[in-house]
């Protein structure tokens, strides 16, 4: 996979480059310096996938990805920052964005953005676990109308407090399998492609 990699420090970029490239799998196509540029080289590259910095000089990784993504609504853009601002979580989620992680976790970068490529939503433990407050959870969501009954609805809670499957099949008394079945079966009814976006879709509502 071919990606464009935007940030407006030099060793960091270079620094990503050799970390990404290591993996094998992704191609840094083209490197930016700052967020004028991301679209310029989105056209002239057609990557498969955005890693951009949010805090740049001239324009923002967030003004730049909103700009993309007007060009491109398909197009999969992972926003990288030094810091966990809530303002900024919050306006990466509004504009589309696939992916919004700390800087310093580099272990996760290439499986984030290849974990982007094949369509997931990635945030980082530190910003998943600020989302609920963030989105101010007003009262229990009417699933009933979305076709979603009491037993999906108690996976999709468990589900967005973080359980896994298997954790999720011991609270409710269920083989993993039946969960697994009503995981797919709530994701087809509610059109949404993983378990991320599960979780924001309950906190959002």
């Amino acid at each position: 996979m071919n990606i464009i990699v935007i940030d407006d420090d030099f060793l960091i970029t270079t620094a990503l480059k050799t970390i990404l490239e290591a993996d094998g799998e992704i191609q840094v196509a083209a490197i930016g310096s700052d967020g004028s540029e991301a679209l310029p080289l989105y056209r002239k590259h057609k990557p498969d996938a955005v890693l951009m910095d949010i805090h740049m000089e001239r324009t923002n990784g967030l003004d730049a990805a909103k700009e993309i993504l007007t060009y491109d609504a398909g197009a999969k853009i992972l926003l990288l920052t030094t810091f966990l601002d809530d303002e900024y979580i919050i306006r990466a989620l509004k504009i589309g964005a696939k992916g919004y992680l700390l800087k310093q976790d580099y272990d996760s970068i290439a499986p984030a953005v290849k974990a982007v490529y094949k369509g997931q939503t990635v945030f980082g433990n530190e910003i998943t676990a600020k989302i609920p407050d963030l989105l101010n959870v007003p009262e229990r969501f009417d699933y009933s109308r979305l076709d979603i009954s009491d037993r999906e609805y108690e996976v999709i809670k468990l589900v967005a407090e973080g359980l896994s499957n298997k954790e999720i099949a011991g609270r409710l008394f269920l083989s993993e399998g039946t969960v697994r079945n009503y995981l797919s079966n709530i994701l087809d009814k509610l059109d949404l492609r993983d378990r991320t976006q599960l979780a924001i879709f309950y906190y959002q509502h």
